[in-house]
C-alpha cells in the first residue's frame, strides 16, 4: 500500500449497525497506522479513543432563535471543513448520504481544491428515509452522485440505489460486505454459560436461551419474536432475551405481560458488549422486515449461534437457509417457530449447524480481509480522483 492516511469518519454515534461498522473500520485503519479522525455529535459506543492515531472531534449544535430546530447538518459541515483545514484530511468517509454525505459536500465545496476525497457507505436507512418521505430524494441521489466512491455492505442494497433512488446503473458502487472479529465474536464455554444463567437472577434460566438484539424500531418486527418464542416455549423448555431499547419496548413489554411471559423474557436494555450475552444463548431470532445486511445476525453466526429469521432484502445473503439457519416469509412466525423447535430438539443436528454457523463466519466474513478491501478502496479513489 502506499502512504499512510489521514481519514475523517463521521457516523450515527449510536448501537445501530452503521456506527458499529464505521467504529469498527476506523479503529482497524488506525491499527494499520493510519490516522483517524472521528467527526460525530458524541462519541461512538464501540470507539476506544485512547489508542494510537484515534482522534475525536465533537460536533456542537447549539440552538440559535433564528432555527426551530438545531442545525446539525450545517454545524456538522463547518467541524468537518475545520477538521479537514488543520489534520490535513485525504478522505471523508461518511456513513449515510443524508444528512452526512449531503454535510461532506458542502465542506468539500467550502474546502475547493485542498477538500478531501468523499467516500459513502449506505446503510439502507438512506432507501427507507426516501421511501417514507420522498421529498429526500433529490437531496440523497444527489449526495450518492457527488460522491467519490460509495459502498453498500449487500448486493441487494446496490440493486435498491439504482432502483429506488434513480441512481444511474452506470455509476459504480462497491460492495464491501459488513464484518466481524471473530477473536471478539466467539463462542462461549460451558463455564462461560452457566456464569450468564445465574447472572439472570431475576429470570430463573434452566432451558434453551434464545435473543434478539436490536434498536426496538417496527422494522424489527419484535412483536414476531415475542409470538415465535411463546410458540416455542411452549414445546420446549426455554427463556428469551432481549438486548437493546428504543421506539418499540413499552409496545413489547405490555405484549410480554398480555402473553403471561414476563417469567421467561428478560430485558437487558442497552449493552455495550453484546457478545457476551450472543455467545452464551443458543439461538438468534431476526424477523426484521427491513435489513440491508443484518450485523446481528453475523455476530450471532461468528460466535456459533444460529439464525432464525425474515428472508427480507440482504438477511438471504447473510444467513444461508438450512446451512447455518432457517429462513421464512416475514410475519410467519408459525414457520419460525417451526424451524426453531425442530432445531433445539435435535442436539445432533444443532451442533452441526453450529460449527456451521462459526466456520462460515470465519471463511466469508473476517474482518481483516474485508478491511484489507476499504484499504484498497481508499486508494484506488484518490488515485482516480487525483
Amino acid at each position: 500500500m502506499g502512504e499512510k492516511l489521514k481519514i475523517g469518519i463521521t457516523c450515527y454515534p449510536t448501537f445501530g449497525g452503521s456506527g458499529v461498522v464505521a467504529t469498527e473500520i476506523g479503529m482497524a485503519m488506525a491499527q494499520r497506522g493510519h490516522r483517524v479522525h472521528f467527526i460525530c455529535y458524541d462519541v461512538p459506543r464501540r470507539l476506544n479513543r485512547f489508542s494510537q492515531n484515534i482522534f475525536f472531534h465533537e460536533v456542537e449544535v447549539h440552538d440559535n432563535p433564528l432555527f426551530d430546530f438545531p442545525p446539525y447538518s450545517l454545524a456538522l459541515s463547518s467541524k468537518m471543513v475545520e477538521v479537514a483545514q488543520y489534520e490535513d484530511l485525504d478522505i471523508f468517509h461518511v456513513h449515510y448520504a443524508v444528512p452526512h454525505a449531503t454535510s461532506a459536500y458542502l465542506a468539500k465545496q467550502i474546502l475547493n481544491a485542498k477538500a478531501p476525497k468523499i467516500i459513502t457507505t449506505l446503510h439502507g436507512t438512506d432507501i427507507t428515509l426516501v421511501g417514507n418521505e420522498r421529498s429526500y430524494l433529490p437531496i440523497t441521489r444527489f449526495s450518492i452522485l457527488e460522491s467519490d466512491g460509495v459502498t453498500v455492505p449487500s448486493h441487494f442494497l446496490k440493486n435498491a440505489t439504482y432502483d429506488k433512488l434513480n441512481v444511474p446503473t452506470a455509476t459504480d458502487i462497491r460492495i464491501i460486505p459488513n464484518f466481524i472479529d471473530s477473536e471478539q465474536f466467539s463462542p462461549g464455554d460451558a463455564e462461560s454459560k452457566e456464569k450468564f444463567r445465574q447472572s439472570l437472577g431475576h429470570c430463573p434460566v434452566k432451558g434453551r436461551i434464545l435473543v434478539h438484539v436490536s434498536n426496538f424500531r417496527p422494522v424489527k418486527r419484535i412483536d414476531d419474536v415475542i409470538r415465535v418464542f411463546e410458540k416455542v416455549t411452549k414445546q420446549i423448555d426455554s427463556h428469551l432475551v432481549l438486548v437493546g431499547d428504543g421506539p418499540e419496548r413499552s409496545k413489547i413489554e405490555a405484549l410480554v405481560r398480555d402473553l403471561n411471559l414476563q417469567n421467561k423474557v428478560c430485558f437487558l436494555g442497552k449493552q455495550q458488549l453484546t457478545q457476551e450475552i450472543v455467545r452464551n444463548c443458543d439461538l438468534f431470532l431476526l424477523p426484521s422486515s427491513n435489513e440491508s445486511f443484518g450485523l446481528a445476525a453475523l455476530e450471532a453466526l461468528s460466535t456459533g449461534v444460529p439464525v432464525i429469521g425474515s428472508n427480507a432484502e440482504g438477511i438471504p445473503e447473510v444467513v444461508k437457509h438450512a446451512e447455518v439457519g432457517y429462513l421464512a416469509d416475514i410475519g410467519d412466525v408459525e414457520t419460525m417457530a417451526s424451524y426453531a423447535v425442530k432445531l433445539l430438539s435435535n442436539h445432533k443436528e444443532y451442533d452441526r449447524m453450529s460449527k456451521a454457523a462459526r466456520e462460515y463466519a470465519i471463511a466469508e466474513y473476517s474482518k481483516d480481509k474485508l478491511i484489507d478491501q476499504y484499504e484498497s478502496y481508499y486508494y484506488e479513489i484518490l488515485k482516480e480522483k487525483a
